[in-house]
């Protein structure tokens, strides 16, 4: 294992955090936004898009290649990229998007269906928590200096999946919590100021999956849940004692789709032919048990992500958009839309991201699909699946080695 502590990393590690540090109104500080669901809760954002899009109000070139989307928070805009064969981190100026800094993370990873980092940054307080396609987990300092870094894959007896590491590290209290998918250690907690282990998950030695982990807590009960590369699964966030195990929402090929938790209950997707799972989760002495609730094949989401709003998951089901009702599976609509990719909410819209390098808006509703915009973005030559996100009135689109930032805001 690899800590090294500085003094001037330790100093980053315990500041007090300033004004421009503290978490604001429209911040977005990890995958997915503030709660991990890809939703927001901005209100005054335009509802329909002129003709060609919102206002453009920044582009940053230069981010190298990879899929991850941004981490965004007070001042700065965090993101991933690899630059020749180094993968990197980059921290924006969130005002006009020019370079901060960028730190060097390692040797990156190459593969066939794009190489480059497919993470989001963590932030938390003053830190900020990167996970690579190679496995190297770090915590840095906002100003870019290394408090502790460690490989998981290495330490933990891991091996790298098909199409590269693709989960964005958990931050919860005083843990970080990634899955290296190790022997008797498919879930690993990592004390989040020192990156010293915790826990390793035992009784699970399923290789890694795609997904990034949630957090479930059940009448006192605290549990960490995600996808490994053959089934979902819950472990205790106390010990990391396995918890429940439902393979049917799993396939062999890539589970990647986040888990959408409401309350205690779970659903989990994928695609590969497969669909989707809700599970109600059950306290009982200590423990959890997870039972099935209904399974449906009308959502098989791929990459794109799920959304929950008001009592319906919105999702691309294979390569149309879907919107079923949580707690039955029923169908409710779906539709072509802009075409098949990821999604996010905020005011009353999905906001859309085609992989196919069109930007959609879309009304929120379980009556049907109700488009309010949609604009093309310059094709790279591989496919646009970075989630997009919502954050201060801005829509954030990276799309490979370029990010753009637009004014949605009400005008």
């Amino acid at each position: 294992m690899r800590i090294r502590l500085t003094l001037p990393a330790l100093l980053v590690a315990c500041v007090t955090l300033t004004a421009e540090q503290t978490p604001q109104a429209g911040d977005w500080p990890q995958w997915r936004g503030p709660s991990r669901t890809g939703v927001s809760t901005e209100t005054g954002l335009a509802q329909q898009w002129p003709s060609g899009g919102p206002p453009v109000v920044w582009t940053a070139p230069g981010l190298g290649a990879g899929y991850g989307a941004v981490a965004v928070k007070g001042t700065r805009v965090f993101v991933q990229g690899l630059r020749g064969n180094q993968t990197m981190v980059h921290s924006l100026n969130r005002a006009d998007g020019k370079y901060l800094w960028s730190k060097n993370l390692g040797r990156g990873g190459s593969n066939d269906r794009g190489s480059g980092p497919r993470s989001t940054p963590t932030i938390d307080g003053d830190r900020v928590y990167i996970l690579t396609e190679a496995g190297d987990l770090w915590c840095l300092g906002e100003d870019g200096t290394e408090v502790w870094h460690r490989n998981i894959l290495r330490e933990f007896s891991g091996s790298n999946i098909s199409w590269l590491i693709s989960e964005s590290p958990l931050v919860d209290g005083d843990r970080v919590i990634v899955t290296p998918g190790g022997r008797n250690a498919g879930i690993v907690a990592l004390d989040k100021m020192t990156g010293k282990t915790i826990w390793t998950a035992k009784e699970l030695s399923d290789h890694a999956g795609y997904a990034s982990a949630m957090v479930v807590d059940v009448e006192g009960v605290r549990a960490y849940t995600t996808f490994t590369a053959s089934a979902a699964v819950g472990v205790r966030a106390s010990d990391g004692k396995l918890m429940w195990r439902y393979p049917a929402a799993a396939n062999g090929t890539a589970n990647i789709a986040t888990p959408v938790v409401f309350q205690n209950k779970i659903f989990y997707t994928s695609d590969y032919g497969t669909g989707g799972g809700l599970v109600t989760v059950q306290a009982q002495s200590g423990e959890l048990s997870a039972k099935e609730v209904y399974f449906t094949r009308q959502m098989r989401n791929h990459h794109g992500g799920v959304v929950l709003v008001n009592g319906t998951l919105y999702g691309f089901s294979g390569p149309i958009l879907h919107a079923i009702d949580f707690l039955t599976g029923k169908l409710l609509w779906n539709d072509r839309s802009v075409g098949k990719g990821a999604v996010t909410y905020a005011d009353n819209r999905l906001y859309i991201l085609s992989e196919d390098n069109v930007v959609g808006l879309a009304e929120v509703t379980p009556k049907g699909y109700v488009e309010k915009g949609q604009f093309q973005i310059a094709d790279q030559g591989l496919p646009s699946w970075a989630h997009p996100v919502v954050a201060g009135a801005r829509l954030y689109i990276r799309n490979q080695n370029t990010l753009t930032a637009y004014d949605v805001r009400v005008r």
